[in-house]
């Protein structure tokens, strides 16, 4: 069975190479049926498979997000934070399920995707990947069983052009951490600059780094007396994010999911 999406954010990195993997021998249950980008982009009336490098697919880039959703049965969306909250208002009307790839909510945004989900089905992530989604389970277990017997620092590496910083993987990581009791009370300290009295027990590090061409790297430290535990994630293409979106994409569609919040968890079944 074949299925239409929209998307959002379609001549960004991400929103190109899941149109071209949308149009590749790999899927065979997504068409793409609208593309969205923001009014001033300079991509508006391109075609979305030229720019994604597949050549013409007949589907313009849009910024009138109602043309765009009109023949789609969901959603993915990689833009943002407003722009995101602004199309699930829409697809909530429309009751068109979402998949939500941007980062950088404030708390307030979130609070109102809680809200809209409550009449759609909205799959947010911070990261698609299988493998990233499998370090969020480990670290999960890892600060669950080490406590604050470790020392706990955060470091990810991207591309020279992405815009926020730590990354939305990067924070997710900290917030699975956050969330035992152990760590619940820790403070976040984004880098470190001068001469203190050293690192206290209640931090969590969280360092950034950007350059060259680097597509994600995520690394989380476990560090004892005598020895560390280092969980990493490396990504050497975008291919690993767009398919884990296509298959978020399925995952709401098959089976008549019903209005809640979704994470790539449930997708691929972790608890």
């Amino acid at each position: 069975m074949t299925y239409n999406f929209a998307m959002s954010g379609a001549s960004g990195r991400m929103g190109r190479s899941i149109i071209a993997l949308a149009n590749s021998s790999e899927n065979k249950n997504l068409i793409l049926s609208g593309a969205i980008e923001n009014a001033k982009s300079t991509s508006i009336s391109k075609d979305a498979g030229q720019l994604a490098g597949i050549g013409n697919l007949g589907v313009l880039i849009s910024k009138n997000k109602e043309i765009a959703l009109e023949k789609a049965e969901v959603l993915i969306d990689f833009s943002a934070p407003q722009a995101s909250l602004e199309l699930a208002k829409l697809c909530s009307k429309k009751k068109i399920p979402c998949v939500i790839g941007t980062t950088g909510f404030n708390k307030d945004q979130q609070k109102e995707m809680v809200l809209l989900a409550k009449d759609i089905p909205i799959l947010i992530a911070s990261n698609m990947s299988l493998g990233v989604n499998l370090l969020f389970h480990l670290t999960n277990v890892c600060s669950e069983l080490i406590g604050k017997d470790f020392n706990t620092e955060i470091l990810e590496l991207h591309h020279l052009h992405k815009k926020d910083a730590p990354s939305g993987t990067a924070l997710s990581l900290r917030d699975i951490i956050k969330s035992k009791e152990a760590y619940k009370n820790s403070k976040d300290v984004f880098g470190r600059n001068g001469i203190g009295d050293g690192r206290s027990q209640d931090e969590i590090g969280i360092h950034a780094m950007r350059g060259g061409d680097v597509i994600g790297d995520h690394t989380v430290f476990f560090l004892g007396d005598g020895e560390r535990l280092e969980l990493s994630h490396r990504a050497s293409s975008r291919t690993a994010f767009a398919k884990g979106a296509l298959e978020a994409a399925l995952y709401l569609l098959k089976g008549e999911k019903k209005p809640k919040i979704y994470t790539m968890s449930d997708v691929l079944g972790i608890n």
